[in-house]
């Protein structure tokens, strides 16, 4: 599977991560989430076969900047420490990924058993087989790797026993049925995706943020020019030197940001709401070693949290086809930018490692979270998916066009099975660099080392 983390996000989430290191100046855009919130938009799986496209299901995604609905620019900030927490969120993230991809190679499977098509194995993982049954001669496993999944069909096993004329192979099928077929894993999932937002609008709600003027500092590092100078956790900036901040919250930050930034060994005023007190504090930004001021502290826009809970079911149905038209638009747009900047987007791709560490640390903030992650991947797993690349399953649907160009003449066998081949080749090694990479990310990896 392969996962795209967008930076942006119709609806108001992100994550941070809470035992990252903050820097001098790490600005944390708060939403309803207590510490740590997920944000928005999408995923990918690709159907595996095996037959000429033996597709195998690997996990990347990529970490960027996050917007949200009615407050700004909310970011994930990607720390070189990756923290995965309890081992109950740890599951929770596992479990949401698994039933992603459960869905995904489920939509391929309906789609083939329903028009008659032979299947001849279910498979919920990689490698060694854990534990298996049969049942109406197709083979359900789940195997030792859970980190994708598979559907198989019998049309090149040697093993099988079903003539290579049979018409309900998938390969003698007409180009329309081969297409429902590969296609129907996505379409799984963007409905699956839906009905995750939908079910979010009728219980627990959307978040809704409401701005106002200043910026709260969450946190203020021990021994910093903030701590020294009295500013303390829960304290809200309202005006620097006399300059009233604005009330939208990323232009506020940004703002006090900058002018601490100019003002090294300098003393900035800084007027404070603190509980039912304005107070005056003068806070002198210590000199980093690039010249700029820092005083130590975690900014985040101020902002009062609310739910937005659908009333009725045309409500509940208009509340999500604008949150899924708005994660979907960030997906695109995420993956747009990282194809025209892929020099500087390549180093942040993550593999699997990382997406369990950011679902557990999404998990171990609230349920609100856990709904927008699951919709996220779903989302990116269906437009990723669709990218015309060996091994995934825009791939197998670039094969059929050129089929269907040719004027139902099929590609050579051997040619297609070196294409697919050469493909699933890349992705698992891709796929392997970088769990080994994020597995030495992790936090208790790291102490170890």
């Amino acid at each position: 599977m392969l996962l795209n983390l967008s930076s942006s996000s119709y609806s108001v989430i992100k994550f941070a991560n809470s035992k990252s290191p903050f820097s001098d100046f790490s600005v944390k855009y708060r939403t309803h989430f207590s510490k740590s919130q997920f944000s928005s938009s999408l995923c990918h799986s690709l159907t595996s076969s095996e037959l000429s496209f033996k597709n195998r299901h690997q996990i990347f995604w990529e970490k960027s900047k996050i917007p949200c609905r009615r407050s700004g620019d909310f970011r994930l900030w990607a720390f070189a420490g990756i923290d995965i927490g309890s081992a109950q969120s740890v599951l929770e993230a596992a479990a949401v990924l698994t039933a992603i991809i459960v869905v995904h190679e489920s939509g391929h499977f309906l789609a083939a058993c329903l028009q008659g098509i032979h299947v001849s194995k279910f498979a919920i993982g990689f490698g060694p087989i854990l534990a298996k049954f049969n049942k109406n001669n197709v083979e359900y496993s789940i195997r030792a790797f859970p980190l994708g999944g598979f559907v198989g069909f019998p049309d090149n096993d040697p093993d099988s026993d079903i003539p290579m004329d049979d018409e309900n192979l998938l390969k003698n099928r007409p180009i329309l049925d081969r297409v429902l077929v590969i296609s129907a894993g996505v379409i799984a999932n963007i409905i699956f995706a839906y009905i995750i937002i939908l079910i979010q609008v009728s219980s627990v709600g959307l978040p809704v943020q409401e701005p106002f003027p200043g910026v709260l500092v969450p946190e203020v590092r021990t021994l910093s020019a903030a701590s020294r100078d009295g500013l303390l956790p829960g304290d809200v900036i309202l005006a620097v030197n006399g300059n009233e901040l604005p009330k939208l919250g990323p232009t506020a930050v940004s703002e006090l940001v900058e002018t601490i930034k100019r003002s090294p060994n300098r003393t900035v005023l800084l007027k404070v709401e603190r509980g039912q007190q304005d107070l005056e504090i003068g806070v002198t930004p210590d000199e980093s070693f690039d010249g700029t001021g820092r005083i130590g502290v975690q900014l985040s826009p101020n902002v009062k949290i609310s739910k937005l809970v659908a009333k009725n079911f045309l409500e509940a149905f208009s509340y999500s086809r604008k949150e899924f038209l708005g994660l979907s638009y960030n997906v695109l747009d995420s993956l747009k930018q990282t194809v025209l900047n892929f020099s500087q987007s390549a180093s942040k791709v993550s593999g699997p490692v990382a997406i369990i560490a950011v679902g557990a640390e999404v998990a171990r903030s609230n349920i609100d979270g856990l709904y927008q992650f699951a919709a996220v991947l779903n989302i990116n797993l269906a437009v990723i998916n669709l990218l015309p690349l060996p091994a995934l399953d825009g791939g197998s649907l670039a094969l059929i066009l050129i089929e269907a160009a040719r004027g139902g003449r099929k590609l050579p066998l051997e040619l297609e099975q070196r294409i697919m081949s050469s493909g699933i080749m890349v992705v698992v090694l891709l796929g392997l660099f970088l769990i080994v990479r994020d597995t030495l990310n992790l936090e208790f990896i790291k102490d170890l080392l």
